[in-house]
């Protein structure tokens, strides 16, 4: 971890202000912090801002801002963005799963690598409580952590080609959702019937950064009334238990 953070150029259109070097929530909330001040402000020639575990990417035009210029505000936003870290709104999201079966056809294995059940493994999944730390990877996919060290798993040798909507993986001490059918190589032990990523919505993605996830274990019956619920606009992510 870094006692401030470090400001360094990426070739000549983009400015990368890493808070620290290990996956840490207190980082991740500095990142956060600034990228929405930094997104508030609507900086002259900055094009994009993309969060990441530990880092912020801001990519600019050099015609309209320079390098030192932009550097400069940053820093002060900076300063602005540390008051409001405690500030910042955040939410918890209960995702129903399914666990095991078709849908979680790599819990055996998961299970296996660390001489548990199944049933062990879908308790330690779902009674811990995640940080969303960034979006990524597809539109929408929710990188969550940590993972308890009990089950954390690599990822597959060989990458499926098609992993279904909804599935739930994990990857070392990483657990996800895929928002959508994509390839992947991430342990599927799970899949959830809601739909995490809409682009018609606004946000498309109902998971954001900074938010809290917690797995709530379901039958494949009540998979289906919650599909069922879903396609009929009726089910609330945000519900808490």
């Amino acid at each position: 971890m870094y006692t401030s953070a470090r400001y360094m150029p990426l070739a000549d259109k983009a400015l990368i202000v890493e808070f620290g070097n290990i996956i840490n929530p207190d980082i991740n909330r500095k990142v956060h912090s600034l990228h929405d001040v930094i997104s508030n402000a609507q900086i002259p020639g900055v094009s994009e801002c993309v969060p990441t575990y530990r880092s912020l990417l801001i990519t600019y035009d050099p015609m309209k801002v320079s390098y030192e210029k932009l550097v400069s505000r940053v820093k002060s936003l900076e300063k602005k963005s540390k008051a409001s870290i405690s500030q910042r709104t955040t939410r918890t999201a209960v995702i129903p799963v399914a666990y095991g079966g078709e849908f979680g056809p790599d819990i055996r294995q998961v299970a296996q690598n660390h001489n548990l059940r199944d049933d062990d493994v879908i308790r330690i999944h779902s009674t811990r409580e995640y940080l969303v730390y960034m979006i990524g990877f597809i539109a929408g996919f929710p990188y969550l952590g940590e993972l308890d060290n009990e089950i954390a798993t690599p990822r597959l040798e060989t990458p499926r080609l098609r992993v279904p909507e909804g599935s739930i993986g994990i990857a070392e001490r990483q657990t996800g959702i895929y928002p959508r059918e994509a390839p992947g190589g991430w342990q599927i032990i799970g899949r959830t019937p809601l739909k995490l990523f809409d682009p018609l919505q606004q946000p498309p993605a109902l998971l954001q950064p900074g938010d809290t996830v917690r797995f709530r274990p379901i039958s494949i019956e009540e998979f289906q009334q919650i599909r069922e619920s879903v396609s009929k606009d009726t089910f609330d992510l945000f519900t808490q238990e």
